[in-house]
């Protein structure tokens, strides 16, 4: 379970350079995504550290092998009303990946990420990914509380 909180950490690193760093001086939506892509991965090892101490207490007798049956499962054994929101937000990001989607105000503050995802209007700006990602922050020091990782 060390490995997958570090893992986690490492990719948590990239996005907030990315947003704070990146983001700032380009303004792209190519930069967006790649962030989102970064907070995928984040999420995914962190819904795996919960899978492996499931598995060490013999909750479960095996680990799914696709992302969206893990973050179904882990939705299914951690009633904990945080996790549900985070396991809902990972499986909207990659959504958002694979949605189409069109940029604007490209190389200025307001860079906007604009897709519909079942018919429902999403957008994706620096405010927006910033949020995000304090929250997902809040989560990986949740997350890693509860996994035994030393």
């Amino acid at each position: 379970m060390i490995q997958c909180i570090e893992d986690a950490k490492d990719e948590l690193k990239r996005v907030d350079h990315m947003i704070y760093v990146s983001l700032k001086y380009t303004r792209t939506v190519d930069v967006i995504i790649n962030i989102i892509n970064r907070m995928v991965d984040a999420y995914h090892f962190l819904f795996l550290c919960l899978l492996k101490k499931a598995l060490d207490e013999n909750k479960i007798s095996e680990i799914p092998s696709t992302p969206k049956e893990q973050g179904a499962l882990v939705k299914k054994l951690y009633e904990d009303k945080d996790i549900q929101e985070h396991v809902d937000l990972y499986f909207l990001l990659r959504q958002l990946l694979k949605a189409e989607y069109k940029s604007e105000n490209e190389y200025r503050r307001h860079v906007t990420m604009v897709t519909y995802i079942n018919g429902k209007r999403e957008i994706v700006n620096i405010d927006i990914i910033s949020m995000y990602y304090e929250n997902q922050l809040k989560f990986y020091e949740k997350i890693k509380a509860m996994v035994p990782h030393e």
